[in-house]
């Protein structure tokens, strides 16, 4: 079976390009009671367009986002190589370098709801050797991070898109920042 998380567009686009390597999330309105949690090890990223405002980036305010076209485009498959749940503002604030939010996006992810903190998810990143589209459906609608997706195509091929020593040098100022 295959899963996607579904994430921001231009923040899928920044996760392919190894400019950011982690995400961060409180949860959608459909997480339950306990919120969010990496459920999963391996998944794809379902760039979505849902809430998704340019304003809320670290990116020119010209910057173009993706049309809706019908269609779902897959362009990358993550492995969560650990989480953490962070209850120390500070310590996610040292993490701006590391990400394409506005920190004060980040601040209001933190705060929202009675347990402040944010999960904090580390991930090393694949590029399919090509996209991988199918057409979108209501199933994959709504405010929840995980959906099931179709059968990955059998003549997709993964590369990791940062090498193995600029993946293991982001990690572990990551985990040192958050220590």
């Amino acid at each position: 079976m295959s899963i996607g998380f579904k994430e921001w567009a231009l923040v899928c686009d920044a996760l392919a390009s190894g400019e950011q390597t982690i995400v961060i999330r409180k949860g959608g309105i459909h997480e339950g009671r306990d919120g969010f949690r990496f459920e999963h090890d391996e998944f794809f990223l379902f760039p979505t367009l849902f809430h998704e405002q340019v304003s809320r980036l670290k990116l020119p305010s010209d910057t173009p986002l993706p049309q809706k076209t019908g269609q779902i485009t897959i362009q990358i498959m993550a492995r969560c190589e650990g989480t953490q749940l962070v209850t120390d503002l500070d310590k996610v604030r040292a993490l701006a370098p590391y990400h394409i939010w506005k920190d004060e996006i980040i601040e209001e992810r933190f705060r929202y709801e009675e347990l402040q903190g944010v999960h904090v998810g580390f991930l090393r990143l694949y590029k399919l050797s090509r996209p991988w589209t199918f057409p979108d459906e209501p199933k994959y609608g709504g405010c929840r991070s995980w959906v099931t997706l179709p059968e990955l195509p059998s003549d997709i091929q993964l590369s990791a898109v940062l090498d193995d020593s600029t993946h293991s040098t982001r990690m572990s100022q990551i985990k040192t920042l958050l220590a």
